[in-house]
């Protein structure tokens, strides 16, 4: 496929994917005058043809592509087609997501030091902490707008958060507020400020939520040096005898190949479709894959430990009013193991439109209760609870043995089990939030167990040593320096927050760290 770059221009960084890792690693590079072609498996769709329609907009955003699952999980048995929910798009997820930006903990750096041996998982330090991304999170929080940092106002308190400011303080909780979030609370950066429509997770119409989608791909564009290519998937990485990466070769919109040459490859396409490239490009010289000489690509997949509450009330809550994740209480994220299990768990509104509401309420069930639930549907509120899971190598992306995509390369397979520290965090999780609504006078609470997971992470894990993970501080392959993970697939553990942030601040820097390299011709 011709473009602003030759195939054979031996010279560029190849990214692929363009969501919150691939975009803003291509904007910082082009910034700093670095040619960058950016391979996007997605479409191209802009701020305009986005819709207040919530099943029009998963049908376009989602990555439908087959996969299968495996494991004893609550998601492998309830959604075994669709185990994960990412979007397939230029902005990749970043569309998508709630635009909740908390930074991680200090101690979510170094589980293994602060948790202690854990039978079945598999623990491991970063070999980075807090002291190192803090300076990146600074630069992160000012790019995207987040509220409640440099001076940036907080979004107002919804209704729906009220009531879940009132619960926390009835129950003795201290630390509750309107969320930091990429969206807009003034004008700002030339977009709009949030309008509290509430379909945040449909796209913003008002552009008022940070995306990549409209704010990174064309800050790239505009200097010169970057190129996007939408809908046009990479199949393989190629590299040469030495074991140096070459180029990739994908499919374009047409499904004709294409062999795009590079100087350095960055795998941003989440911590499903990162791994399985990595596991498709094997070759005589690397059997299993590249960058696996530890085995370790694809496994340590985590996805957070969630589940939601909801509650009904006597009177209007109208959830569905206002910025979708808008208010948290976080007093149970610190790492407290006298409550039976380590790590820390969020609890964050999560209002649902009526129609994935009345969908999702009580999987695989009809009858006078559901219909009861969602007749009352406006005097409903409803947190979700998001936690740190546990790493497990056998909670792992694998490819298909015999099923294969339209290219004819294996898909992939999603195996997870619960560990018995994320079912522990579940349960109290879940007593906690029916004992906040409860104590306002809520009439009932009704539990959702998790839906497919939004935050995926792992299965190309840092590492200090080689043997242990995949890439190193940077990001860098251990095995092959100049290939890169750039995405939420390099997160050694999971923390008990929202990943984008951090994915925006290691690609930050990444971007810093690759510029420098190439500037000395090491890479």
């Amino acid at each position: 496929m011709p473009g602003k770059f030759d195939l054979n221009d031996s010279s560029v960084v190849v990214i692929i994917g363009s969501g919150a890792g691939g975009g803003t690693l291509a904007n910082e590079l082009a910034q700093k005058g670095i040619s960058i072609v950016v391979l996007e498996a997605g479409k191209r769709i802009e701020l305009t043809d986005f819709k207040n329609d919530e099943n029009g907009m998963f049908g376009l955003f989602t990555w439908l592509d087959p996969r299968t699952t495996t494991g004893s999980s609550y998601v492998a048995k309830t959604s075994p087609d669709l185990p994960v929910w990412t979007c397939k798009l230029v902005g990749g997820t970043t569309v998508h997501w709630g635009a909740c930006a908390l930074r991680f903990q200090e101690h979510e750096f170094k589980t293994q030091t602060h948790y202690g041996a854990i039978s079945n998982a598999n623990l491991l330090d970063w070999p980075i902490d807090l002291q190192d991304v803090a300076p990146y999170y600074d630069r992160a929080e000012l790019k995207m707008g987040v509220t409640g940092t440099n001076g940036i106002p907080r979004l107002p308190a919804s209704n729906h958060g009220k009531v879940l400011f009132a619960g926390a303080k009835k129950l003795g909780y201290k630390k509750f507020q309107t969320t930091n979030m990429a969206i807009n609370s003034v004008p700002r950066d030339g977009r709009a400020a949030c309008q509290q429509t509430g379909f945040c997770v449909q796209g913003c119409t008002f552009g008022a939520k940070w995306s990549t989608l409209y704010t990174e791909i064309p800050r790239a564009e505009s200097t010169g040096k970057a190129e996007v290519r939408p809908e046009c998937q990479v199949l393989r990485i190629e590299h040469d005898a030495s074991g140096k990466v070459t180029g990739v070769v994908y499919a374009d919109r047409n499904g004709s190949l294409q062999r795009q040459k590079a100087r350095i490859v960055a795998v941003a396409a989440n911590s499903i479709e990162s791994p399985r490239l990595l596991l498709n490009s094997s070759s005589s010289k690397f059997p299993q894959g590249l960058a696996n000489s530890s085995g370790q690509v694809g496994k340590n997949y985590m996805r957070h430990m969630t589940s939601t509450v909801f509650a009904i009330f006597d009177k209007p809550v109208h959830m569905y009013r206002g910025t979708a994740q808008s208010g948290i209480v976080m007093d149970e994220a610190p790492n407290d193991p006298k409550r039976g299990f380590v790590g820390g768990y969020q609890m964050e509104l999560l209002p649902q439109g009526l129609p994935s509401f009345a969908e999702n309420i009580v999987p695989g069930a009809w009858g006078r209760e559901r219909a009861s639930i969602i007749d009352s549907y406006a005097n409903i509120a409803g947190v979700w609870l998001i936690g740190e899971d546990m790493p497990r190598e056998t909670n792992r992306i694998t490819l298909h043995p015999d099923r294969k995509d339209k290219f004819g390369m294996p898909i992939p397979n999603v195996h997870v089990d619960d560990h018995p520290n994320d079912l522990a965090m579940q349960k109290h999780a879940l007593g906690q939030a029916d004992a906040l609504y409860t104590s306002i006078g809520a009439k009932k609470t009704v539990h959702r167990l998790p839906f497919p997971a939004t935050h995926n992470m792992g299965t190309n894990r840092m590492s200090e040593k080689p043997q242990d993970g995949v890439v190193n501080r940077f990001g860098q392959a251990h095995d092959i320096p100049n290939l890169f993970v750039s995405d939420g697939s390099q997160f050694t553990s999971s923390s008990g927050e929202n990943p984008t942030l951090t994915i925006v601040a290691l690609a930050i820097r990444q971007a810093q760290y690759i510029a420098g390299q190439m500037s000395k011709n090491e890479i």
